[in-house]
This record gives C-alpha cells, sequence and structure tokens, in this order.
C-alpha cells in the first residue's frame, strides 16, 4: 500500500455464514476429521475447516499457490498438505496443529507439485510424493520436523507414481502406485533408507488411482482408471484377486477409494459430477461424497440416500448483487447458470441453469419481480426470482455479448453495455419490451454501469480506456472521463456529486461529477488489475477486490486501507457491501463465494 497512513491496517473476519467452494478437482480432498465434527477440504490455496453441525468455518492460510493435497492423522493431532508451484521451484509442505489451527512447520524438498501425503499408522511419520517433474517419495519424522529419507518413487522403466497411502498397522510400512507401478516400501530407520518391492500383476497393466490397506494390513487393493479392482497380498507382493468392471463390484470413485462396495442394482445413489472424494464420519454409519463440480453430499449407510449439504459454482463468478434492501439475499452469476443464496441459513435457494452460454453480469429489480441477467450470446434474460422460471428474453440485445446490465429504480428502464461498447436503454413494460435508445461512445466492451438515484443520468467504465457520464433522459453525453486504464469498474458516490473508478492500472481514481475532473488517485494495489468496487450507504467506506485476491476496506475521505482480508485463491472478479452493511460479499475466479464480517468499529 503506497499511501501513508498512521496506523496498519487491520484484518478483515470471515463471517460465520462463509460459502465457500470445494476444490472438487483435489482427489480425496474432502476429509471428515476423527472427531467426527468437522470436515476439512482445500480451496485454492486455503485448506478450510468447517465444523458439521454449526457450519463454522476456519481458514488455513500459508500455502502460495494452489493446494494440491490435504491428509488428517489418524490420532487427529495434525493436518498436513501440499501445494503446486512453478516448474523447478520447491512445492511446499505445510504440517498444521488442528485444535490451535497453526502452522506448525514448513517442509520444503520436493520441486514442482505435492503428488500425495500420508501419516504413518501412529503419525509419527509424513510421506510424501512429489509430481511428474519431482518423483520422489520422502519420509519426514514429525516431532523432528525433518526429512528421514528419500527415493525415487518408481522404476525408471514404469510411469510416475500418483498415489501414496501408509499401511494400517505399522509405522515402517507404505505403498505407493501409479502408471503402471506399485510398490511396497519398507523403512530402515537405523540406516536411513526406504526399501522397495514391487508388486506382480502378472500381465495386467493398470494406471493406478487409488489405494486402500486393509486394517489387518495382510493385503490391499487398488482403483485403476478402467474401473478395475485388483486384490495384492502385503507379505508376498502377489495379485491374488481381480475383480473386472463386468462383475457386480463398483467402484465408487474413479479417483478415490475410501469405500469399496458389493452393490446390488437397487443401491445405488446418483450425485452430480464425478466422484473425487469419499470419506467416513465415525466407524461407517455415515459417508461424505466430494464431487468435482463442487457439491458436498452426506450419505448415511441405512437409508442409502444422499444429501446434498453443499454447493458452489464450479467455474469463474462474475457477479454478485443483493436483493434491494435486505443482507438476507443476493445472487451470483457465472457459466452456464445464476444462482440465489439465503445467508441466514448459508443456503442455495434456487439455481438457473443455461447450458453452454456465459452469464457475465445480473442485476435485482427494484419491485423484486425479475432477476436480469447479461449473457455472452447477446441476450438479455429475466428470471422469476422466486421459481427461477423464464419472464422474458431480449434477443440480440448486444452483437458481441452483453458485458453489463443496471436497472432502474422505477423498474422501467434496462441499460445495458455490450462487448461492442454500445450502450443501450430498454423500455420495460408488462408485457411488452423494446429497444429505446442507443449510445455510441465507447469503442471497447463496456465493463460496468451505475444509475444514479434519480434515473436521469448514468455512468458507464469501459475497456476502452474512457468513462462516459451519460444523460438518460436526452440521451447525450455529460461527461467523458480519460485514463491510461482499462476501467473495470466505478461507484457513485452516495451524494452524487463524486464517482470513483480503477481498473488495469491498479489505480483508484475520484472524479467530479460536474465537469469529470480528477480530485485525487490512490495507489489501490502493488500488483494485478482492480476488478470490482462497491461504497457504503453513508459513503464514509468502500470496498475494492482484484488480482491481488485480497479485500480491501478503504476510508473514502482519508483514502486509507483500515482493513485488509486475505481468503481469496483466486482473482477477484467483484465484491459487494450487504444493504445493512452486515457483511461484505466477495466472489472470484476460482468459483468461490466469501462473506466477510463487516467491522464493528465502521
Amino acid at each position: 500500500i503506497n499511501q501513508i497512513c498512521l496506523q496498519p491496517p487491520e484484518t478483515l473476519k470471515p463471517a460465520d455464514l462463509s460459502l465457500l467452494s470445494l476444490a472438487g478437482h483435489v482427489p480425496c480432498g474432502l476429509i471428515c476429521h476423527p472427531d467426527k465434527e468437522h470436515i476439512l477440504y482445500p480451496l485454492g490455496c486455503t485448506v478450510v475447516i468447517q465444523e458439521l453441525d454449526s457450519k463454522q468455518q476456519t481458514f488455513l492460510h500459508g500455502h502460495t499457490n494452489n493446494v494440491s493435497c490435504v491428509v488428517v492423522s489418524r490420532n487427529g493431532l495434525y493436518v498436513a498438505s501440499g501445494q503446486v508451484t512453478f516448474m523447478g521451484f520447491k512445492a511446499d509442505i505445510i504440517l498444521w496443529d488442528f485444535q490451535r489451527k497453526e502452522l506448525l512447520a514448513r517442509l520444503s524438498l520436493h520441486k514442482g507439485k505435492i503428488e500425495g501425503l500420508a501419516f504413518s499408522a501412529n503419525s509419527l511419520y509424513l510421506l510424501s510424493l512429489g509430481g511428474q517433474d519431482d518423483g520422489s517419495v520422502v519420509v519426514w519424522h514429525i516431532d523432528k520436523r525433518e526429512a528421514v529419507c528419500g527415493s525415487p518413487a518408481s522404476a525408471c522403466s514404469a510411469g510416475s507414481a500418483t498415489v501414496v497411502v501408509c499401511s494400517s498397522c505399522r509405522d515402517e510400512m507404505f505403498v505407493t502406485a501409479g502408471n503402471g507401478t506399485i510398490r511396497v516400501w519398507e523403512l530402515d530407520l537405523a540406516n536411513r533408507k526406504i526399501h522397495p518391492t514391487e508388486c506382480q500383476t502378472g500381465q495386467l497393466r493398470r494406471v493406478i488411482m487409488c489405494v486402500k490397506v486393509a486394517d489387518d494390513d495382510n493385503y490391499f487393493c487398488v482403483g485403476t482408471s478402467s474401473g478395475d479392482i485388483l486384490k495384492l497380498n502385503t507379505n508376498n507382493k502377489l495379485m491374488t484377486d481381480y475383480r473386472p468392471q463386468k462383475e457386480k463390484f463398483s467402484l465408487v470413485s474413479s479417483s478415490s477409494v475410501t469405500l469399496i462396495f458389493s452393490l446390488s442394482s437397487s443401491s445405488k445413489i446418483q450425485v452430480q459430477g464425478a466422484v473425487t472424494s469419499l470419506t467416513h464420519r465415525g466407524q461407517g454409519h455415515q459417508f461424505f461424497v466430494g464431487t468435482n463440480e463442487c457439491q458436498i453430499y452426506r450419505v448415511n449407510y441405512t437409508a442409502f440416500k444422499e444429501e446434498l449439504i453443499a454447493a458452489c459454482h464450479n467455474e469463474a463468478v462474475h457477479d454478485i448483487v443483493f436483493a434491494w434492501g435486505t443482507s438476507d439475499l443476493f445472487a451470483t452469476c457465472s457459466k452456464n447458470d445464476i444462482r440465489v443464496w439465503y445467508t441466514p441459513e448459508n443456503k442455495e435457494l434456487l439455481r438457473i441453469v443455461i447450458p453452454n452460454v456465459i452469464c457475465h453480469a445480473i442485476d435485482f429489480m427494484r419491485d423484486g419481480k425479475s432477476i436480469i441477467s447479461a449473457w455472452n450470446d447477446g441476450k438479455i434474460r429475466a428470471f422469476m426470482p422466486e421459481s427461477g422460471r423464464l419472464k422474458y428474453v431480449i434477443n440480440h440485445a448486444h452483437s458481441l455479448g452483453v458485458t453489463a446490465i443496471a436497472a432502474t429504480s422505477d423498474c422501467k428502464r434496462i441499460i445495458s453495455g455490450g462487448g461492442e461498447g454500445q450502450v443501450r436503454v430498454w423500455e420495460i413494460h408488462e408485457r411488452i419490451h423494446k429497444l429505446g435508445e442507443i449510445l455510441k461512445e465507447h469503442l471497447s466492451a463496456v465493463s460496468c454501469i451505475k444509475i444514479k438515484k434519480d434515473n436521469q443520468e448514468c455512468v458507464t467504465a469501459s475497456l476502452d480506456r474512457t468513462c462516459i457520464i451519460w444523460d438518460i433522459v436526452r440521451f447525450i453525453r455529460k461527461q467523458m472521463i480519460l485514463a491510461n486504464t482499462l476501467f473495470k469498474c466505478v461507484c457513485y458516490h452516495p451524494e452524487e456529486y463524486q464517482i470513483i473508478t480503477s481498473g488495469t492500472d491498479r489505480r483508484i481514481g475520484y472524479w467530479e461529477v460536474f465537469d469529470g475532473s480528477v480530485i485525487r488517485e490512490l495507489e489501490g494495489s502493488t500488483s494485478g488489475s482492480i476488478n470490482g468496487m462497491d461504497i457504503t450507504s453513508d459513503g464514509a467506506y468502500f470496498v475494492t477486490g482484484g488480482d491481488d485476491r485480497l479485500v480491501k476496506l478503504w476510508d473514502y475521505n482519508e483514502g486509507a486501507v483500515t482493513h485488509t482480508g486475505v481468503g481469496h485463491s483466486g482473482n477477484i472478479s467483484r465484491l459487494k457491501i450487504c444493504p445493512a452493511n452486515k457483511y461484505i460479499v466477495s466472489v472470484s475466479a476460482d468459483g468461490a463465494i466469501l462473506l466477510w464480517k463487516y467491522p464493528d468499529s465502521h
């Protein structure tokens, strides 16, 4: 932050109700803690711990890039997580204290990616497996926080190993597997070496996706990419059984086997997306399923019926808007869908899906009768906010897609912006909707539209390096603001004599509405574009977010950051302060939605 500030900014606290997206692409990323009261999962560079009953969440921050694997020790005392990094750079493993939610140690030996982690049976050792560019397996001593020994994970003639699993009884034994390789390892602590033994599968050559060791260590099963299940003897390292896909055995997950069921056709459940995680709760009365579409399901064995307990976008979230006058309802949009959320219960109320198109922007009509939305196929679509039923469509609204949208407070007009740079005013009536006027000044996509309270003026921000203040009664330009930036966001001050803007130059500009002159410029970020901003109803504070992944709360008059929120793992695309100043909601490119508690002192 390159401005003078008497005190360093405080930290924004996540709200008790924080909506987050499970990183569903991480194999075995969803884990039920041995205490049966918490689940853990990765989201970008954060590990989330969520209490099952209260849904209260804690965030483990420490990784500098996306988390690639998470594991919990059998005694529940430790959590370990590994990350991805750039080729040639070291990828960190972080050892966490679960009770205190604190970082205990940062372990760095592998390069590129941590492919897998496993705690030994009695939590004496942590086993780590490097990615394809690293190819090594390392044994770490947990108490000493140091590496004991390491070795190449697979033979030169075999493919790379992608799975590491510990023995159920012995700390000194573990299994690695992957593309054409299955190895059982023995730790020789005295000589600080690990010795592998290749497992023999005859003529079968399979890509191993997952491994499960029996409770007595006598055998282990592996699941393959082709759906087969192989059973191997731990002592002689030979395959003893083979269940091809055609038999009545169902491999529940293509990338994770913590449960293998012998199922009849009447004992199946259907979930949305490919299953990437399965995790027991306790001794097996219940288990959880995570999918690559960021859904978390709870399943009881007796009824064998799935219950969706968490869901979120699995693509970048482009916009967020609150319903008029309430902090309880807000909507978000992404590729293919619009979702309406109810904050008191941390619950998704409505999902509107339009396949194969992208929703760029949304707005609630002030009368609460419709949600209007801007789509990349050039259409404006309006939906009923309770049922999600399509109310009307404006076809061919813009030739290069609709990129921004806003509605007047009297619900009689919609202002839309397009990829070609045009701003269009639409007359909306009960049964008909028609084009009122076309404003042609912008030369590139319109990124943001804000309308004045009296509905006689609006401001549009564009990627052509201009912001234009329009008279939408006479349909003429009143002022044009020029700057050496691609404008991403704009806001009226509540008293409407000033606007604030920002964009790719990372600067926040204060401008006079009357003559378009600049009043002040602030350094809004040290890295990356600022993509979203919003201002409080009294104009005392505003928030910004962008490619630096930080939510910043600013004092409007002082031009200083008062609070900073760290939690996003993807670039922040938009954020909003709720009408009652209860929450700040931010959305990002990794599909996450975060609710921040608005500081009490403000």
